[in-house]
Order: C-alpha cells, then sequence, then structure tokens
C-alpha cells in the first residue's frame, strides 16, 4: 500500500470508528489538527478511545498512554508516518 492509500485508509478508519458519516475521507485535510475546535469533525475524548481502539484493530498499532496519543495522532500525515514506522498494513 502507499502513503497516499495509507492515509486515506486512516481517514475511513477515523470515519467509521467514530460514526462521522456527514463527513467523507476527501474532506479531511492530510495536515489539519484532529484534535481541533476548528475541525469538521468535532472529535472528543470518547473519539479519540474510539480511534485508539481503531488503530489496535487495523494496523496494530498500540499507544500507551495519552501523551504518546496526543503526540502521534495529531494529523493525519503524521499519523500515517507513524503506522508507517510502526505498525502493520497492506
Amino acid at each position: 500500500m502507499d502513503f497516499e492509500q495509507l492515509k486515506y485508509d486512516i481517514k475511513k478508519m477515523i470515519i467509521d470508528e467514530c460514526e462521522k458519516e456527514d463527513i467523507e475521507p476527501q474532506d479531511i485535510d492530510d495536515n489539519e489538527m484532529l484534535f481541533s475546535d476548528n475541525n469538521d469533525l468535532e472529535l472528543d475524548s470518547l473519539d479519540a478511545l474510539q480511534i485508539s481502539m481503531g488503530l489496535l484493530k487495523k494496523y496494530e498499532v498500540r499507544l500507551g498512554d495519552s501523551k504518546e496519543f496526543r503526540r502521534n495522532v495529531t494529523t493525519i500525515e503524521k499519523l500515517a508516518e507513524y503506522i508507517q514506522k510502526n505498525g502493520k498494513y497492506q
């Protein structure tokens, strides 16, 4: 899988896990802060848990604590880089 496909798949996973049916993957900018008041996703702490579980299930990526989560789940771009280095994807 190439990097662009990985980013698309991450967007899709976030939309599915967080039940954001009104947003399409192409609506999410790769460099937009995911947990920001200005983000159309309107993600909260429950969504963070859902994303964490989705990352474990889909990419076998375990983010140990909330500090590690906040460091690596900032943007789609940064998360894709983290998965590329630490996860399993095909």
